[in-house]
């Protein structure tokens, strides 16, 4: 398998979009890169953008294949799965489907070369972060062919036991969401202040952004950034005080736990 592999990917929305265009920009050649997507404005879409090949079903450029990317909705995958199967030999398959599990993929294509992946939305602008599990049949040359589609969109971290995949959904893959709400919460408090939407939108997201960069930048941890910030009986103080009582901590744990729960449940649900 050479580096860049050539690759199917089943179904063309925006993270699969996002992977191609990280590809290409890593270096794959067009030629090498075919989407299948029944959406004919999506396929026109694609093809445009990305001077890939498309198709509304899977056919010949996928039987050649050696890597097949199903970049599906979890209700998606099983009928999807059903129709592609007679087209599965020795491809290896990269899952990005929230919860569906690999064995019950292995069971629905008649393989076992699956690695499944978790990716999130800043992937689409190559700041993603995905965490990756491949059953046993998967050799390095795959694990690395798999690795060199997801890399190509941001960082990678690989996990020995699939099932940690589900944590993974829940802090990163429903993370960014968690982010925004927060973003949200601070530019409606500075609209309270008297600010205008312009400023408080500005100022929201450029202090995320900053203080995001100097926690991946420092080797300090987290909680003596934080103190930096915190003069005693000071405007930070008086501000953490009142999300100490909120209990706000708890509640950022309580909601990570229900998307891993709703992880779990996806599984079990459109994994039968």
């Amino acid at each position: 398998m050479s580096a860049f592999a050539r690759t199917a990917f089943i179904g063309g929305g925006n993270m699969a979009g996002a992977l191609i265009g990280g590809l290409l920009k890593a270096g794959a050649d067009p030629e090498q890169l075919h989407a299948v997507e029944i959406d004919a404005g999506r396929r026109e879409q694609l093809a445009r953008e990305f001077s890939i090949t498309t198709a509304a079903n899977a056919g010949a450029a996928v039987d050649s294949a050696e890597l097949i990317v199903l970049a599906l909705k979890p209700q998606q995958m099983k009928e999807a799965c059903a129709s592609l199967a007679r087209h599965i030999e020795s491809q290896l398959v990269l899952s990005i489907a929230a919860g569906i599990r690999a064995r019950d993929i292995a069971r629905w294509l008649g393989t076992n070369v699956i690695v499944r992946a978790m990716p999130n939305t800043p992937a689409l602008i190559g700041l993603g972060i995905s965490g990756l599990a491949a059953l046993p049949a998967v050799n390095a040359a795959q694990r690395e062919a798999a690795a060199t589609v997801l890399r190509s969109v941001g960082n990678i971290v690989w996990f020995d036991d699939e099932s940690q995949l589900d944590a993974v959904t829940a802090i990163s893959g429903s993370g960014p969401a968690y982010v925004f709400y927060f973003i949200e919460a601070l530019i409606a408090a500075g609209r309270e202040l008297g600010l205008n939407d312009a400023q408080a939108r500005e100022l929201a997201i450029g202090t995320f952004t900053g203080s995001v960069q100097l926690a991946a930048q420092s080797s300090e941890p987290l909680q003596l950034l934080r103190e930096r910030v915190t003069s005693k009986g000071g405007t930070t103080a008086a501000a953490l005080a009142v999300l100490q009582t909120a209990q706000v901590r708890q509640s950022v744990n309580d909601a990570v736990l229900a998307a891993h729960l709703r992880a779990r449940q996806l599984g079990d649900e459109f994994g039968r």
